[in-house]
């Protein structure tokens, strides 16, 4: 059985980004299962800080780059040496985040190397297969989960015949949970020798990045609503919440469509991931591409008119009725408790 490769995408700071060490947890819990190792794959420059990083995600080896032509990234040149990486170590499971770098990156390399991918994927699971059509049994593949058809069924996607098995996941999905105990991965060099001068034809001469408006992610308490808050003006009323709660305010896509509030503010599928320990649903339904965004919450209060709605499925607390009388009522009740 070969091993489980997590690419690891790297921040500004030069620092392992979240999504890559979320990748790295829920590797490690595949590895396990399968009683193989967990290998990470950095290209870049200044690695010190992303080797001690890795330390405590229970990595066995370090495949790494260290080089100027890495950084900031570039599709040509880290195809070229992450495609003959993976000819080489012939991985069985390799895992990207679905973010820019590993949509960009993923499918190449899934082209050159004629193997499948999932991208978007919300779980990953080990398990068996049976296809009765060749009568052969499939052991330990990665099921791929994932919404699929606008979210009307949840799909379990596997490569039974080609490898490596490859899935994109979001940030937010997995859950980050470093080793207690830290390790001293192996380190193996890979050779940049490799790249020649087609692969630089691509030279980036100024970047400008924007920093993040909020902070979805980081937020304890999540005021979030839907299309059913029936206007922007409407929506008002959940920042005035939010501000009494502490709380980030979120959206469904429905709502940041209809223009109630800004993309940043998405909470989804297509959006951000979180998991706050108290989730606000205001005026949402609770389509599958929203509850994948939020459905690790600890606690969730589920605001609607209707009682059928499929986010009051995994609901704690349901409160049926209109949230424009709800809500005040809420902070007014509020209020007076922290009196």
């Amino acid at each position: 059985m070969k091993n489980i490769f997590v690419y690891c995408e790297l921040t500004e700071e030069h620092r392992i980004a979240d999504v890559s060490l979320e990748l790295l947890s829920k590797g490690k819990k595949l590895a396990d299962k399968l009683n193989v190792d967990l290998e990470a794959v950095v290209l870049g420059v200044q690695l010190d800080n992303a080797f001690e990083q890795l330390r405590s995600f229970g990595v066995s080896t370090i495949h790494y780059a260290d080089d100027k032509q890495l950084f900031p990234y570039k599709t040509l040149t880290h195809a070229k040496l992450v495609q003959a990486l993976f000819e080489k170590e012939q991985p069985e499971i390799v895992l990207f985040g679905a973010t820019s770098v590993g949509r960009d990156l993923a499918p190449r390399i899934a082209s050159a190397l004629r193997c499948g991918l999932t991208a978007d994927c919300t779980n990953l699971v080990i398990g068996n297969h049976v296809d009765e059509r060749k009568n052969q049994n499939y052991e330990n593949l990665l099921y791929q989960i994932r919404p699929a058809f606008g979210g009307n069924i949840i799909a379990t996607i596997i490569n039974p015949e080609t490898r490596p098995q490859m899935a994109t996941v979001r940030e937010g999905v997995m859950k980050l949970e470093p080793q207690a105990v830290k390790n001293n991965p192996v380190k193996k060099k890979i050779d940049v020798s490799l790249l020649k001068p087609m692969d630089e034809v691509v030279k980036i001469l100024h970047r400008h990045i924007e920093p993040p408006k909020v902070n979805l992610k980081a937020a304890q308490i999540m005021v979030a609503g839907g299309y059913g808050m029936g206007s922007k003006e409407n929506f008002q009323i959940l920042y005035e919440l939010a501000d009494l709660l502490g709380a980030e305010v979120g959206g469904t896509r429905a709502a940041v469509d209809a223009g109630f509030c800004g993309h940043e503010r998405q909470i989804g599928q297509t959006g951000v991931t979180v998991r706050p320990k108290l989730y606000i649903a205001c005026g949402i339904s609770g389509a599958v591409q929203h509850r994948a965004g939020m459905d690790q919450s600890s606690k969730i209060i589920s605001i609607n008119t209707s009682i059928h709605a499929p986010i009051n499925a995994i609901a704690d607390y349901v409160v049926v009725g209109d949230v424009m009388k709800v809500i005040p009522k809420m902070m007014q009740s509020y209020k007076k408790q922290i009196k």
